[in-house]
């Protein structure tokens, strides 16, 4: 098996926000097949230079005014941001033991002091704080599978030139994908289930079933992590004359989907005590919860910006069929232009919610194409392929301009 980046004839990206020599893994496993070996490879492509400052419009890149103006075209400084976190994104993968013969499969491959440079980030200015674990609880054991695997991180930026280009002091919650058989057991409990069991109401907030189980089981388990960690750091960096907090959530497919959760859950339980703004920037995710649950997001300030490839099945799953209509689903539908994206027919809501199948997606979203149809389903959710489309989309200093007309009506935004 040789990692090769995945992407159909785009080249992987030259530009990156960090200063760093280092080449981007590719996340998926390929074959040395004549197909794949069509794909260019790691080393055809240069280091990424240094980004510029932003702290001048950091509220806005976080998602203070819901990204308007910035996404269509894309705004450089936006760009730029958004290719940082898929970075971090890319090294949650980096870190991971994949190999299943390994004594270490399913941990993180390197400590905390390390882990950044040695996954290819040796100079963004953030420092790793702690390792996250998540546990699944679709089954007591099998022996072919951990019940606990590593699946991310937390850091936290604290060089002052960074601090200073960046404006403020920014936490960052990093998630890979799916790569355990019990994750993707968890992956398909797609049923969606009430946040607070105690009182199941239809109105509540409900997330899927797989991906709450991920984030609440165990003894210690992964939200208790995150919660503990990002209260520390508030408690730490937080007091006095200090410079303001970002906390910003990022992750790939199934980390994409623990995103959301986090934030969520972090809002909620921080309150008035948490961080200066709370965003996720999430990268080719599922559906997660109901309708409830994003209006929950949406009155806490919880921003989420979703870039979704519209190649890939992922970001469609639950199917659309399965998505519960609102009062105003169908005019939101026409003016989103889902209809037209192949969203497709649509439950009535009495029976959506009596199946529990009533999804309804987060956030706002940055929609990419690569402006080639392909059977490859694991080539279009690659995260390589995101960062190409990303690193594509505008060039030059001031506000974004696409580089070609195929890339010019790929992006949609509602």
């Amino acid at each position: 098996m040789k990692l090769l980046a995945i992407g159909a004839g785009i080249p992987w990206p030259s530009a990156s926000p960090f200063t760093s020599s280092a080449r981007r893994p590719c996340m998926v496993a390929a074959s040395t097949s004549s197909k794949a070996a069509a794909f260019p490879t790691l080393s055809d492509h240069p280091p990424p230079p240094t980004a510029v400052a932003i702290k001048e419009r950091w509220r806005e890149y976080q998602g203070d005014n819901n990204w308007e103006g910035l996404l269509d075209p894309l705004d450089s400084g936006l760009r730029s941001e958004i290719l940082r976190y898929g970075e971090f994104a890319r090294a949650a993968y980096t870190c991971f033991d994949f190999d299943p013969s390994s004594p270490s499969y399913a941990t993180c491959r390197f400590p905390k002091a390390s882990l950044l440079p040695r996954a290819g980030l040796p100079a963004t200015g953030y420092r790793v704080t702690r390792h996250l674990t998540a546990t699944s609880g679709a089954a007591p054991w099998l022996p072919f599978s951990p019940r606990t695997a590593w699946i991310g991180y937390v850091a936290v930026c604290d060089d002052p030139d960074e601090i200073d280009r960046l404006g403020r002091r920014d936490i960052v919650v990093a998630f890979r994908g799916t790569a355990t058989v019990l994750e993707w057991v968890e992956n398909l409990r797609a049923r969606l289930t009430h946040l607070d069991p105690v009182v199941p109401r239809e109105a509540e907030p409900m997330v899927e079933s797989g991906f709450w189980s991920l984030f609440t089981s165990g003894h210690w388990s992964l939200r208790d992590q995150v919660r503990c960690e990002v209260r520390r750091l508030l408690d730490k960096y937080s007091r006095g004359p200090a410079p303001p907090v970002s906390l910003t959530i990022t992750g790939h497919s199934l980390g994409a989907a623990l995103a959301v959760l986090t934030a969520y859950d972090v809002t909620m339980a921080l309150e008035d005590e948490g961080p200066s703004t709370t965003t996720v920037v999430s990268f080719g995710g599922p559906r997660v919860g109901n309708a409830s649950f994003r209006r929950g997001m949406e009155e806490a300030g919880t921003k989420v910006l979703r870039i979704v490839n519209t190649d890939d099945i992922i970001p469609k799953v639950p199917p659309a069929g399965f998505v519960a209509e609102e009062e105003q689903g169908a005019a939101e539908a026409v003016e989103t232009g889902e209809e037209e994206a192949g969203a497709g027919w649509r439950l009535p809501s009495w029976l959506a919610s009596k199946t529990g199948w009533a999804y309804s997606d987060v956030g706002r979203e940055l929609r990419l194409s690569s402006g080639r149809r392909t059977g490859n389903v694991v080539a279009c959710h690659d995260l390589g392929l995101y960062l190409n489309l990303v690193d594509q989309l505008s060039s030059g200093t001031g506000g974004g301009c696409p580089l070609c007309p195929s890339l010019a009506n790929a992006i949609r935004t509602n």
